[in-house]
This record gives C-alpha cells, sequence and structure tokens, in this order.
C-alpha cells in the first residue's frame, strides 16, 4: 500500500468494502420474499424463519475456527472459498422448488458467510495502523449501513420478478472472490510455532481483562439492538402513536442516518478522544436515548432519540473492533475478530430472550428500563475494565 495515497482511495479498501456488502447480503435481501416464499413453496410464516435460522447457524461454530485458520494459513485462504460457496450455493437456491433443499442450500451459504464478518475486520486491522485504522473502520460501518439500507429496496425490487430472483444478487460474490484473490494487497501472518502452542497463547491472551470487556460491550451493543430496537421498538411506537407498518419500518430505519453520522465523523471524534471514552460515549448515548422514547410525546420528535441511538452505534461498534485489532498481535488477530463476531452472533440470539423477560415482568416500559440500565451497568464495566489508550 502506497503511503502518499489518500485512504479513500486505497484499492485495498474498496475490495473490503464489497466484501462488507456481501456479509449483510444474505438476509437483508431475501426477508421481503418470505411471503412470497411461503405461498409458492406452501410453508406457513414460522417455517420461513427458518431461511435465516440456518443460514446465521453455522456462524456460531464456525467463525472462530476458520478465524484461527485465517492465522494458520493466511487470510485469502479462507476468505476466497469462503466467497465463492456464498455466491454458488446462494445462487443455487434461486433453482429450488423443494422447501428442504432450499434449507440445506441455505446452510451451506450460511458456511461461506461464517468467516466474512470477521475476516474483513481482520483484515482492515492488518492492512491499517492509528488514525487510519479507527478511519477505515468507520469507513466500513458506513458501507454497512448503506447496504442495510439498500438491499431490502433491492430484495423487494427483484421479489417483484419472482420469489427467487433475490438469491440471484448471491452471484456478486463471484466477482468479489476473484477481486480478493487479484486485487487485495494484504500482509499476511507467519505461522508462528505448533498449533498447540498457538492455541495456549491465544488462551492466554483471552483472558486479559481488556479483552474480555471488549467481548462484553460487543455483546451488550447486539442483546440492546436486537433485543430493544429490532424487538420491541415497534410495538411500542404501535401502542403509543398508533404508528402504521410502514412509518414504523422507517422511524427503525432512520437510526442508520445517525450511524453514518457518528461512522462517518470518527477519525476526527478519535483524535480528541481515546477509544475507550469513544466506547463509554456510546453506552451512555444508548441510556439517554432509550430513556428520551420513553418521554417523548410526538411521533415525528421520536427521530431524535433514535437518531442518537444510531450514531452511538456509530462510534461504539468501530471503536470496540479498533481497540480490539490494536491489541491483539497479527498472528492472533484473525481467532480475536472471529471470537467478537460469535459473541456478536449470541447477542443477537440472547437480545430477544432477555427483553422477553423484561417484558413479562414490567410490560413494554419494562424493556426500555432494563435497557436503560443495562446501558449504564456495562458503562461502568467498562470504565473499570478498559484501558486508557488513544485510538488507533
Amino acid at each position: 500500500m502506497k503511503k502518499d495515497i489518500p485512504l479513500y482511495r486505497d484499492r485495498n479498501l474498496h475490495v473490503i468494502f464489497c466484501v462488507t456488502l456481501i456479509v449483510i447480503m444474505g438476509v437483508t435481501t431475501i426477508a421481503p420474499a418470505f411471503p412470497q416464499i411461503s405461498q409458492a413453496l406452501k410453508i406457513s410464516k414460522k417455517a420461513t424463519g427458518l431461511l435465516i435460522t440456518v443460514f446465521t447457524f453455522p456462524g456460531i461454530f464456525l467463525t472462530p475456527v476458520l478465524g484461527i485458520l485465517s492465522d494458520r494459513v493466511g487470510r485469502k485462504k479462507i476468505l476466497v472459498p469462503s466467497l465463492f460457496l456464498f455466491g454458488i450455493s446462494g445462487c443455487a437456491c434461486a433453482f429450488t422448488r423443494n422447501f428442504d433443499m432450499l434449507l440445506v442450500l441455505r446452510f451451506a451459504q450460511g458456511v461461506g458467510a461464517a468467516s466474512l464478518g470477521s475476516l474483513n475486520l481482520t483484515i482492515l486491522g492488518d492492512l491499517y495502523h492509528g488514525e487510519k485504522r479507527t478511519r477505515a473502520l468507520g469507513y466500513n460501518s458506513t458501507v454497512l449501513s448503506i447496504g442495510a439500507t439498500a438491499y431490502p429496496a433491492l430484495g423487494g425490487a427483484m421479489a417483484i420478478l419472482g420469489w427467487n430472483y433475490p438469491f440471484f444478487l448471491s452471484l456478486l460474490a463471484l466477482p468479489v472472490g476473484l477481486a480478493v484473490m487479484r486485487l487485495l494487497d494484504n500482509p499476511e501472518p507467519e505461522k508462528d510455532g505448533h498449533i498447540i502452542d498457538y492455541l495456549k497463547n491465544a488462551l492466554v491472551r483471552m483472558k486479559d481483562l481488556q479483552i474480555l470487556t471488549l467481548f462484553l460491550g460487543t455483546l451488550a451493543t447486539f442483546v440492546l439492538l436486537y433485543g430493544v430496537v429490532f424487538s420491541y421498538f415497534s410495538f411500542y411506537l404501535k401502542e403509543t402513536f398508533n404508528a402504521s407498518v410502514f412509518s414504523i419500518g422507517m422511524m427503525i430505519a432512520s437510526a442508520s442516518l445517525g450511524t453514518l453520522a457518528g461512522s462517518l465523523n470518527l477519525g476526527r471524534l478519535s483524535r480528541h478522544f481515546s477509544s475507550k471514552k469513544l466506547i463509554m460515549a456510546g453506552f451512555c448515548i444508548y441510556a439517554l436515548s432509550l430513556s428520551g422514547t420513553m418521554l417523548v410525546k410526538n411521533y415525528y420528535l421520536m427521530l431524535l432519540p433514535i437518531i442518537c441511538y444510531g450514531f452511538a452505534n456509530g462510534i461504539n461498534i468501530p471503536s470496540t473492533q479498533t481497540l480490539l485489532a490494536e491489541t491483539i498481535p497479527m498472528k492472533y488477530r484473525g481467532a480475536f475478530m472471529s471470537v467478537n463476531a460469535m459473541v456478536l452472533r449470541i447477542g443477537q440470539t440472547l437480545g430477544p430472550l432477555l427483553a422477553g423477560l423484561a417484558f413479562a415482568a414490567d410490560g413494554i416500559r419494562g424493556v426500555f428500563y432494563a435497557a436503560v440500565a443495562f446501558s449504564l451497568l456495562i458503562l461502568i464495566c467498562i470504565g473499570m475494565g478498559l484501558r486508557e489508550t488513544k485510538a488507533g
């Protein structure tokens, strides 16, 4: 990588952005077609949800294994086959008319997807240092937010042609795989010692309080996002303002505006604040914005707390990734970023369950009260567990 090239013009960064856009394609593009899939294949709405479950399930177990392999055999040797498997199995979904076979193909696609969401971040950590790393991870979060906003609309538009057409978008993973193979100029970790020694050293490092605190922060971030925002915020808007399905969707999507603002300005913020302070600020804003949702009495004013919530995501998530990447040596980075991705998935799973317990105890407001208390608890844990280290 040439040092005199501005970061936004770096070809390596562009390739990783393409990988990032593949990461979130597996669910967001096909979700709008679920009603058509249910009707065309004569399956229940509940069974349709299995298309997400079998896709995400392999990642819980395979992500850390593939991360370890990327440290031992190289990033590209894991990333390229994963992209090809994702693209081929995803496209094959478009040609089957048997639901059981569709589930098998989705499982295979999930195997291909298992490493993508961690290896893209690992490679960014390998490629860049200092403020460039912070900005690169912030830009990557921006691309992620744009994709998460655009993909449902694109998938819905393709579903007009037929329920199976959104699956064809998976083919985009094939040219991305070729781009990684031919265009990505990334350093590869040196294999140091026997695999047993590697695992022992990695386990010792994983017990470090700072690492455990970062994992806790990741877990908490996605417990809040999937437990409160994605699971119960829509019910709150319906009960409080009698909002329509469309307006609820637009309100939740508006959080991405805040995420864009946070991630795009992360480089500037990191010049003045450490990663620890930015992560703590994120959880402080979570608590304030979730409190604000219960205080706002006008539907349109609800935009303020939800955009603030998105802003917190925009500074918290890439700051956590930055601090984790700079804390771990390159030869162990793949494993640790993969474990972080596994923790993320656990948070996505636990969030709705924990929010459900809060709902059973004290109704919809109980979910938000519990979320505010949880945010403040994590804020204290981060303050005690993280060292004061300048971002980058």
